[in-house]
């Protein structure tokens, strides 16, 4: 068996797009998914499949999402190693794991318009784009960063951003699972 994290972008975040946990725990259990495990309600999933291409799997899954629920939420699956390999790449500091964001990304970006990236960095913000991972540290908050609102155009693919704190509970419960 295989193991992924997916991660699903934009689904109950302000009343919208709205996907109990458990209702997509039983869709992705009648998609033929195993040991399911889900963590808070912004949608981090860990799942067992025979399965190993993972483009058809996310779109798969998006589709379904679609069919019941009214709208195809990006998903964007990785198998262990790689979120393992995108926790040990971390360039900055895990003080403030809530400061520290993981922009899990699609694809590698082909041509990452990084110039414009800089230009809206502030001074207490920092960077970094590593294969199909960009790190920002935003000490000031994300919510208030002209760059964390930029990334995904910038980057010229799609991406989802998770917390450390965020990452690095699902790193446990994969440790503690699988």
């Amino acid at each position: 068996m295989n193991t992924f994290i997916a991660f699903f972008r934009g689904i109950n975040v302000g009343g919208k797009n709205r996907l109990p946990m458990k209702e997509l725990t039983a869709l992705l259990e009648e998609l033929g998914y195993q040991s399911i495990r889900t963590y808070i309600q912004s949608g981090n999933v860990i799942f067992q499949s025979r399965k190993k291409q993972i483009g058809k799997m996310a779109k798969e899954i998006s589709v379904r999402i679609g069919e019941t629920h009214g709208f195809e939420p990006h998903v964007i699956l990785l198998g262990t190693e790689e979120l393992q390999s995108a926790m040990e790449k971390n360039p900055f500091p895990v003080k403030n794991g809530k400061a520290l964001h993981f922009f899990f990304l699609d694809t590698v970006p082909r041509k990452p318009d990084l110039e414009k990236l800089h230009a809206l960095q502030t001074r207490s913000e920092q960077f970094h784009l590593q294969d199909k991972v960009f790190y920002l540290h935003a000490p000031d908050g994300i919510g208030r960063s002209k760059l964390a609102a930029k990334v995904e155009a910038c980057l010229g693919v799609p991406v989802t951003a998770r917390n450390w704190n965020t990452v690095s509970q699902i790193d446990s419960m994969l440790r503690e699972s699988f």
